[in-house]
């Protein structure tokens, strides 16, 4: 799994670093039962503090998508299930956009604002 982060985002790291892991697992890019590298491995790559990525992964395990164990690492959570109310709820947002009359254009450029 390629780890990226955005310094310029306004969207804290360790968000960013769990929303790329709930990706990987909808897409089935990492599967049950999958280990993840040691938080230091990842914050080294990174060039950011290890406590960034540990409260990553203690964010997903607390939504169940990792289990974390002492010596034996980080894994994917047996029949994870990323959370797709977001997903569902940008959908409902982008039809009832389209509803109203915007173009998809104009979506975009609301979209980006917010960011």
């Amino acid at each position: 799994m390629l780890w990226k982060i955005d310094t310029q985002s306004s969207q804290p790291l360790h968000e960013q670093l769990a929303g790329q892991v709930r990706r990987a697992i909808a897409t089935r890019a990492l599967v049950e039962g999958e280990k993840l590298p040691p938080a230091r491995e990842v914050a080294r790559g990174l060039g950011v503090n290890m406590h960034t990525v540990l409260r990553a992964f203690q964010t997903l395990r607390d939504e169940g998508l990792l289990e974390v164990r002492r010596g034996r690492g980080t894994s994917v959570a047996p029949d994870a299930q990323p959370v797709t109310r977001h997903v569902e709820l940008a959908r409902s947002l982008v039809s009832e956009a389209r509803r109203a009359g915007l173009e998809d254009r104009e979506i975009l450029q609301l979209v980006e604002v917010q960011l």
